[in-house]
């Protein structure tokens, strides 16, 4: 998973992610490593690989809360946010965010939790989404009789 190619700056941030215990660590991690981004000492493909670690060792950790860090699943929270923004999510909206997620490798149980943690973030200010009913698309590309 970490490459032989790592700078130091990335290999300690590597192992700060290891040994954090709460959520709130790996947001103060992510700001640090957005930091080091902008000043140029890490490359965006460093960041991007311990965004996603980060993301990774956030499902390990308890806790509700959402960590922004630079990944694929933060990438796709501020789509889905924006198709949130509305109150609204159109069927339409759900396939684009289903192709989104193959793309990006997002799993139904991410695009899912993440979902819910949005709407009880939503709930929490006193808004309230509608979803329409959505099916997953056919893998095999006919539809059943």
């Amino acid at each position: 998973m970490v490459g032989s190619r790592m700078s130091r700056k990335a290999r300690r941030h590597f192992k700060k992610i290891q040994r954090s215990d709460t959520k709130y660590a790996l947001q103060e991690i992510a700001s640090a490593i957005q930091t080091d981004l902008d000043k140029r000492h890490l490359s965006y493909d460093e960041a991007l690989m311990l965004g996603n670690m980060i993301q990774n060792r956030a499902d390990q950790v308890p806790g509700d809360g959402i960590v922004y860090a630079i990944s694929d699943r933060d990438a796709y929270r501020r789509t889905l946010e924006l198709y949130l923004r509305d109150a609204l999510l159109t069927r339409t909206e759900q396939l684009l965010l289903w192709e989104e997620r193959r793309r990006l490798g997002i799993s139904d149980s991410e695009h899912d939790a993440l979902l819910q943690q949005l709407l009880a973030q939503w709930k929490r200010q006193g808004k309230s989404v509608t979803i329409d009913r959505f099916t997953e698309p056919n893998r095999g590309g006919a539809d059943p009789v």
